[in-house]
């Protein structure tokens, strides 16, 4: 994983194309964006100067062919939480870059960004995210009823949220349940300490 650049905006804008895929992703956006749109939605994400409430990762391989994104947005620091979001390649699904990537960014929010808690929402539908929350041990708090719209109809929201002492007593278990087959981590590098599963 390495932080967004705006080279990366041409496949952000690409995997965004597909209206159905991108409605399982966004509760917000509902059309296919051109350049300046896409520039124009990721420019805090992209400010040096931002104010900190945001950060986005690019998911690639070590031949550079980015796979997915992830990000914690909202962040606070008065209250000590963040929202994240996570996509990933229609191709790529199910390959476990996704929920290695999840508990990569897990790490960052906990122990880089001293965050205690952290919240994220799904249609009720899409079930391999819920299939990745329900493995990193989010817990369900509760239902935003009817308040996602896509494809003519609404949609249930699920709130799930997840504390710093949960995923700390979580990760151990985690790393001993995924195997080394796919290895998420900071930089081309991968330093021992920013790396999922974790060498430990």
């Amino acid at each position: 994983m390495r932080p967004l650049e705006k080279g990366d905006l041409a496949t952000i804008q690409r995997w965004f194309q597909d209206v159905e895929d991108l409605a399982l992703f966004d509760r917000t956006c509902r059309i296919p964006m051109n350049q300046a749109q896409t520039e124009h939605i990721w420019e805090d994400a992209l400010n040096e100067t931002g104010d900190g409430k945001r950060c986005w990762f690019i998911i690639e391989t070590r031949d550079d062919e980015a796979q997915g994104l992830i990000g914690i947005e909202a962040i606070s620091t008065i209250n000590r939480d963040g929202v994240v979001a996570l996509f990933i390649d229609k191709a790529l699904r199910g390959s476990g870059a996704g929920i290695r990537a999840s508990a990569l960014m897990l790490d960052f929010a906990f122990r880089q960004l001293g965050l205690n808690r952290i919240t994220s929402y799904c249609r009720t539908d899409n079930q391999r995210s819920r299939d990745v929350l329900r493995a990193l041990s989010f817990q369900e708090e509760g239902t935003m009823r009817r308040a996602w719209f896509s494809d003519g109809q609404f949609h249930d929201v699920l709130v799930v949220g997840l504390l710093q002492q949960e995923w700390a007593t979580r990760r151990p278990s985690l790393a001993r349940e995924l195997g080394p087959e796919t290895v998420v981590c900071f930089g081309p590098d991968c330093s021992t300490g920013w790396i999922w599963p974790p060498r430990e």
